[in-house]
């Protein structure tokens, strides 16, 4: 049985006990994508941290049903397709193709179920006239509008002062500056759908309550987004649903951080300061970009930087480095033994060993701590590389090193980081990093065989001077009992002694 789980939940501000509508499975909606434009690195923190958070639910034994939705009707969209001569809905679907790849590349899980706006219709209509019926909307010359004085405890996510809201919807006939939209009235040239209101399509909010009631129920265990969307999207989702069905919406609410440009401004399309996913992961492993969505606790403000990949990678190498250091060792025994006899350093990786599942499951448990689970994961790699520096370690130290292994290999199924093999880690760090450097992998090699031939002519101030040639296009060689080997040197971002 799962152990106790604890979230912060937006709507009460206080970290809780995790209680399931059902013992033992995890009702999860997440919102996606509106496909107006391709996925950027913003978007992809919360795309990952749900990624990570339904690979550590599942793990510990919880029955995840995961949802999360594609908005392929939108005014964005429609102004996109519109500033391109193009079809929306043929423009959205594109942008979903082009979400699924990146989304591929990026290593992660397929949602359960990945609803969308335009095949949820009857659905979205049924639970508007429910409002229309129940006094919570009213209609205006074609479009439904959410009466929010008619909600009770309205603002109770966002903590705002619901006299003070201000929704942005700015069509004819409304009533309030807080009203919004539910079924916004066709315009020319826009996709619409019948109604009972008249042929119009829906307004943003409506389309994840009909959503996910549609595949979880009127209340279901967790809702979860970006920061920047619980007011007004998630507030007025509650509110919708709840007057709706009559029923509580989401039990708890979690929301990511936003991945903040330089000067704290948030990341996003509109201000022009985004770089696409594809772009990175063009240029940078799949698990670097992980590793540094998941280096901040998830709740925490991400800062980027021209930087942020880079040290990310270096801080992923290291674990990788650690990694295959620790599959090298020999020897077998008794751990306590033999690691009283090799001292310090023997003693301090196996207690770090042997004590990181429980660390990593306590820090996950709290809220989802995955920085501090990295945290421990970097004090392991540098033991790790500590004990490794021991005269006859690598003959004997096996038994003591087990349990670095095995904690490496749980921090890969609960987070999917060191997921790859080192030799496939390496090879993609190659293929990547070398197309950014502009270094061609075959001039490596032809200045390696050079090299080899003149240490082999024992012409050292040469080889000497093919080394520094390569170590200036960021190559590092190493000289192996059975060969040489060579890999693209990445920058330290921490001292391992």
């Amino acid at each position: 049985m799962p152990q106790p789980l604890r979230l912060y939940n937006t709507l009460t501000r206080t970290i809780e006990p995790f209680r399931p509508i059902e013992a033992g499975k995890v009702s999860l909606y997440v919102c996606g994508m509106t496909v107006y434009d391709r996925p950027h690195v913003g978007h992809g923190r919360a795309f990952v941290v749900f990624d990570a958070f339904v690979r550590y639910l599942r793990h510990r034994g919880w029955d995840v049903r995961f949802v999360r939705n594609f908005t392929d009707v939108d005014d964005k969209i429609i102004a996109r397709a519109n500033e391109r001569g193009e079809d929306p809905l043929a423009l959205a679907q594109g942008f979903i193709d082009v979400f699924h790849e990146d989304m591929r590349a990026l290593g992660l899980i397929d949602p359960d179920v990945e609803p969308r706006v335009t095949l949820c219709i009857p659905q979205i209509i049924d639970l508007v006239q429910s409002l229309v019926d129940k006094g919570h909307a009213y209609a205006s010359e074609g479009t439904v509008w959410f009466a929010v004085e008619t909600c009770e405890g309205y603002g109770k996510l966002s903590g705002q002062d619901p006299d003070k809201l201000r929704n942005p919807d700015e069509l004819a006939g409304k009533r309030a500056p807080g009203d919004f939209a539910l079924w916004k009235a066709a315009k020319p040239g826009e996709p619409s759908w019948e109604s009972p209101w008249g042929p119009g399509r829906p307004g943003w909010h409506i389309e994840c309550s009909a959503m996910s009631r549609t595949e979880l129920g009127e209340t279901f265990d967790i809702h979860g987004g970006g920061l920047d969307l619980v007011f007004p999207h998630h507030e007025n989702e509650i509110a919708q649903s709840e007057c709706g069905n009559g029923a509580p919406y989401a039990n708890y609410w979690m929301h990511n951080g936003l991945l903040t440009a330089p000067g704290g401004q948030k990341m996003g399309k509109s201000l022009g300061n985004v770089i696409d996913l594809s772009d990175a992961l063009a240029q940078y492993p799949a698990e670097a970009i992980r590793l540094y969505y998941l280096q901040n606790q998830y709740r925490s403000p991400l800062p980027w930087s021209g930087s942020a990949l880079d040290d990310a990678l270096a801080m992923l190498a290291r674990l990788y480095g650690a990694l295959e250091v620790a599959r090298t060792f020999g020897g077998d025994g008794d751990a306590d033994r033999v690691a009283q006899e090799m001292g310090k350093p023997a003693l301090t990786v196996l207690t770090l060993g042997r004590a990181f599942p429980e660390a990593m499951y306590a820090a996950l448990d709290q809220d989802f701590n995955t920085a501090l689970v990295l945290g421990h994961a970097f004090e392991l790699a540098r033991a790790v590389n500590r004990f490794s520096n021991l005269k006859k370690a690598k003959k004997r130290g096996a038994p003591v090193i087990a349990p670095a292994l095995a904690a490496f290999d749980l921090l890969a199924k609960a987070l999917g980081v060191l997921s790859a093999s080192p030799d496939a880690f390496h090879a993609e760090v190659i293929d990547k990093r070398l197309a950014v450097l502009g270094v061609d992998p075959a001039e490596v090699e032809r200045l390696i065989a050079e090299r080899s031939e003149a240490r082999a002519a024992r012409d050292w101030a040469r080889a000497d001077g093919i080394r520094d040639a390569l170590t200036a296009m960021h190559i590092e060689v190493m000289d192996r009992p059975d060969g040489v080997d060579w890999r693209v040197r990445l920058t330290p971002v921490e001292d391992d002694q």
